[in-house]
């Protein structure tokens, strides 16, 4: 059964209480500490935490075990959402609402722990990734029905299959029921630009000011 072992904060438990959470989900073959710089984009109403990676992978971690770049398998996916949810489940109470974000196949964790308990969520950040297709993990739509979310890329990323971030685009816009903030970044490749991280950072003060 995969756990949770290892997370960062961006700052001493003694100054979370009341604030809103939110989790840093690191890509594949990195680690917490990839994601901790993020912190710098947060509001003050806002912590951030970056748990690690259950599976070994390429001298870092992941969160579930692959068929393919963007796809997950059914069995490790879906081991790992129970275990985050376990984990979060022992550190939300101090905290007013949780803010997923995902990078490349944090994205596709995020959408994981969406697709599996979406209520448990305030908003979520997506980032330079897919949703997990063909997981055997459930997509109704309006799922996400008045939720922020924040879906942001380079339509021509190298890493990412197209065909699954077009289908996770067609899903959010117009099944999912999200408030959705679309962002384009061409030429930014795989990663985090600095347009990208203003963007993100009016987002979560956004997020984080909502009663």
């Amino acid at each position: 059964m995969s756990r949770i072992t290892t997370a960062v904060w961006s700052r001493p438990e003694a100054e979370r209480v009341g604030t809103t959470l939110v989790v840093a989900l690191h890509g594949r073959g990195s680690d917490e500490s990839s994601m901790l710089g993020l912190a710098t984009l947060l509001p003050d109403a806002a912590t951030l935490v970056a748990p690690r990676g259950p599976v070994p992978v390429d001298g870092g971690w992941t969160w579930f075990e692959n068929r393919g770049i963007g796809r997950p398998l059914e069995s490790s996916i879906k081991e790992t959402a129970a275990a985050l949810l376990e984990w979060l489940g022992t550190v939300e109470e101090q905290h007013t609402r949780i803010v997923l974000l995902g990078f490349s196949g944090g994205a596709a964790m995020s959408g994981g722990l969406l697709f599996s308990a979406a209520d448990r969520f305030a908003g979520a950040v997506l980032l330079s990734g897919t949703l997990p297709w063909d997981a055997g993990l459930e997509a109704p739509e309006g799922l996400l029905s008045g939720m922020p979310v924040f879906w942001g890329n380079d339509p021509a990323d190298p890493v990412i299959p197209a065909e699954l971030m077009a289908r996770s685009r067609r899903w959010l816009v117009e099944e999912s029921g999200a408030d959705l903030a679309e962002h384009t970044y061409r030429g930014m490749g795989h990663g985090i630009s600095a347009e990208e991280g203003r963007d993100i950072a009016a987002f979560l003060t956004g997020v984080a000011a909502e009663s």
